[in-house]
């Protein structure tokens, strides 16, 4: 059986909480999109699935999984992967995505999306993965490039050239964090514009964007961090317009978690994202 491809529509999207929902409803907004995080609604019913339900009908669906624990040395966990299902057998949404992570270890589980080495040990294992949530979904997944802040010395391949293997031997799609990129980037004195020129952008079907704190490590180096905690960079943005220019409009989600800001605030940066949409669309049919 064919799995089922994402199909978002290629406009702005947000993550959806639930103190927006009113203000989603009450007239139109300028998203085509909603995104929720699967943990939140494994539940059986209630408040939560009763928006969901209501927002569905008139928004396409993603849902993004951040407790899979694709890098994870150990087998992924059945009974996490049965409540994805279950999930995803509900609502169906137009995408599936997760993160090129792992968050547990044994019984532990952390609070973190953790890094880890690109290796050909590793490279075999993510594969693996990727084609047991694929077959037991049967839909596709996109696999979200990390945010990181160390390096492993035993990494024996850049993080492009691994993901983009990934994506080839799993037949997974790629979800392009353009703002991982560039706190990436910046934390390991690398070129953002080089890691997304080299990036296979065909498999991209969908990107992300959000905001990032600004700190300093230990010895005074800045030291980004992918907070979801306040606006889009400048820099963010500029590099979201160049990929654009490259690939044409893709399904594009701000992403806004934490010191959640009224709807209008979050409304205005989707807006930001229809506004380049619109002229990307506009320079193609010149």
């Amino acid at each position: 059986m064919a799995l089922a491809a994402s199909c978002l529509p290629a406009g702005p999207g947000v993550g959806f909480k639930p103190q927006h929902f009113g203000a989603i409803l009450d007239g139109e907004q300028p998203v085509e999109f909603i995104e929720i995080h699967a943990e939140n609604y494994m539940g059986a019913g209630g408040p939560p699935h009763a928006q969901l339900r209501t927002l569905c009908e008139r928004y396409a669906l993603s849902v993004h999984g951040v407790g899979l624990s694709i890098g994870s040395a150990e087998p992924l966990d059945r009974e996490h992967l049965a409540r994805l299902k279950r999930l995803c057998d509900r609502y169906r949404p137009a995408s599936f995505s997760e993160h090129l992570a792992w968050s547990s270890h044994g019984v532990e589980f952390f609070n973190d999306l953790l890094p880890l080495p690109y290796t050909r040990d590793t490279l075999e294992r993510v594969v693996g993965h990727i084609d047991l949530v694929q077959t037991t979904l049967q839909r596709e997944m996109l696999l979200e490039n990390p945010s990181t802040y160390v390096a492993f010395a035993e990494s024996t391949m850049p993080e492009v050239e691994f993901l983009a293997e990934i994506a080839v031997r799993a037949g997974c799609g790629l979800l392009l964090d353009v703002n991982n990129v560039f706190v990436s980037a910046r934390n390991h004195g690398a070129d953002a514009d080089k890691y997304l020129a080299e990036l296979p952008l065909e498999h991209v079907k969908e990107v992300h964007l959000g905001g990032h704190d600004e700190q300093s490590d230990d010895a005074g180096r800045p030291l980004l961090i992918d907070a979801h905690d306040r606006p889009t960079a400048d820099a963010v943005w500029r590099l979201y317009e160049r990929v654009i220019a490259r690939t044409g409009p893709l399904p594009t989600l701000v992403e806004w978690d934490n010191d959640v800001p009224a709807w209008l605030a979050l409304a205005a940066e989707a807006g930001a994202v229809r506004d380049i949409l619109a002229r990307a669309r506009r320079m193609r049919a010149a």
